[in-house]
């Protein structure tokens, strides 16, 4: 639980880093106008005759204002943070949107956003633009006592620095993959074919190793003298941490554990992720793409990896990181994290939901003298709805996508029935994870087959 603290004291506490932080704010996007400037390619915004502004008095005024908003940060005066603070409504308005069902929802559809409007997203002055408001959010949130607590915790703050790196690389290869696609339309060779010029492992490489590992040292010099080390007291089976979490890179794991068995989501699942990581040179016919970045000749594997990557699986890591707290509740990011909160959820299975719910009666039971044969023929009516459905889901939809989609039609005959039924099985299992976790949240939907007579959950 977040002890609480007097805002006047966390406000001038917060000011020194406030000031550095917009001052580098700032200065960096002083330098991106010098430098657009100084190699004139700086993106035209809009033009008025012969007058045409370019994003590098934009740059500048966004200079300015990190400028302003940094000496309002002086003093810790809680009148003037108030000026560079999200103001209630906002926080409250993305305390809901960051509810679960939304959260998941809006993921996929900004993912979807992000990829129709690739040409967009992917120039340079819109990325920049985009770095800018999330640095810009980032500060404001940063006035709020509950955020501030959550996102600046010394295990925290390498997640938040992975996120920027994550989405720097991320349009950097999307970046790549558009000119490469262009490049590709009008006839030229592609950026890796155009600089494919041998680079002598020395003196060349190893210089530029050297340089990073001495940059790499200081870097984490300065964090270990900047940061104290996140430990905690001292290991007591008695007095357990609360919340309780894995080491950042196993959360979408613990996260996995509310809505599966645990040698589902333990042992069954990563074992699939990994077999099907293995199996994509094997399943994989598409010969184009080797060696150079596109998306057009590969969007559906590139789409595949984005959603399982991004939309699922570090969606899963920032959720056990900042939207988990005390007894794994979930909280928004603005939210003060109380123990006592509670969620109100009554699980039910899918056979629950069909025999008592729908048909109104009792679920199939066997009598109490009834045999082992005749237990387990009771039991599978009883699982009969959620077996049906699992059978039309794994079965009944890899066929509709041959019948009905030109492209799985051609995907089946280039794969061969044996790989296409391995890629589409791997492909379902990714898919049923956010349907299972929409289940949960909508419907309070727990198991779409539970047979714990034979520790079958699903």
């Amino acid at each position: 639980m977040h002890g609480h603290l007097d805002v006047t004291e966390f406000y001038q506490d917060l000011s020194g880093f406030l000031v550095g932080y917009y001052l580098v704010l700032a200065a960096m996007n002083a330098l991106a106008a010098l430098i657009v400037w100084r190699h004139g390619s700086a993106a035209v915004l809009c033009r008025c005759g012969r007058l045409r502004v370019t994003t590098v008095p934009l740059w500048l005024l966004i200079a300015g204002t990190f400028g302003l908003m940094s000496t309002t940060a002086i003093g810790g005066d809680a009148t003037a943070i108030g000026r560079i603070s999200l103001p209630e409504w906002a926080k409250q308005f993305l305390n809901v949107a960051l509810q679960p069902t939304w959260y998941t929802l809006g993921t996929f559809a900004a993912l979807g956003v992000l990829f129709l409007a690739r040409r967009f997203f992917v120039r340079p002055a819109v990325a920049w633009g985009v770095l800018n408001l999330a640095f810009l959010f980032l500060g404001l949130s940063m006035t709020d006592p509950d955020f501030a607590r959550i996102v600046g915790k010394p295990d925290n703050v390498p997640i938040v620095g992975m996120i920027f790196l994550l989405g720097f690389f991320t349009w950097l290869g999307a970046y790549r993959a558009i000119e490469n696609d262009a490049r590709i339309e009008r006839g030229e060779p592609t950026i890796e074919q155009r600089d494919s010029d041998d680079v002598l492992v020395w003196p060349d490489l190893v210089y530029i190793e050297l340089i990073c590992m001495v940059a790499v040292t200081a870097f984490l010099i300065f964090w270990s003298l900047a940061l104290p080390a996140p430990l905690e007291q001292p290991a007591d089976p008695l007095n357990t941490p609360n919340p309780s979490k894995a080491p950042w890179y196993f959360l979408g794991l613990q996260e996995m554990l509310v809505y599966f068995d645990p040698w589902l989501s333990g042992v069954a699942l990563p074992i699939l992720i990994i077999f099907g990581l293995s199996a994509i040179p094997y399943l994989d016919t598409n010969k184009l793409g080797n060696g150079y970045y596109t998306i057009q000749q590969r969007w559906f594997a590139y789409v595949a990896y984005q959603f399982g990557f991004l939309a699922l699986w570090i969606s899963l890591i920032l959720i056990g990181t900042f939207l988990r707290g005390p007894n794994w509740s979930y909280f928004g990011l603005y939210e003060t994290w109380d123990v006592h909160k509670a969620a109100n959820l009554e699980n039910v299975t899918l056979s629950e939901y069909f025999w008592i719910h729908l048909l109104h009666t009792r679920r199939p039971l066997a009598p109490d003298e009834a045999g082992t044969i005749v237990r387990m023929i009771f039991v599978l009516l009883r699982e009969l709805p959620g077996l049906l459905l699992m059978a039309l889901y794994f079965l009944g939809i890899p066929l509709l996508l041959v019948k009905l989609s030109k492209f799985f039609r051609r995907l089946h005959a280039q794969m061969g029935s044996v790989r296409y039924a391995i890629m589409i099985l791997l492909l379902l299992m990714m898919v049923l994870l956010p349907v299972k976790m929409l289940a949960r949240w909508t419907g309070n939907l727990s198991y779409f087959v539970s047979i714990p007579e034979l520790r079958l959950n699903l």
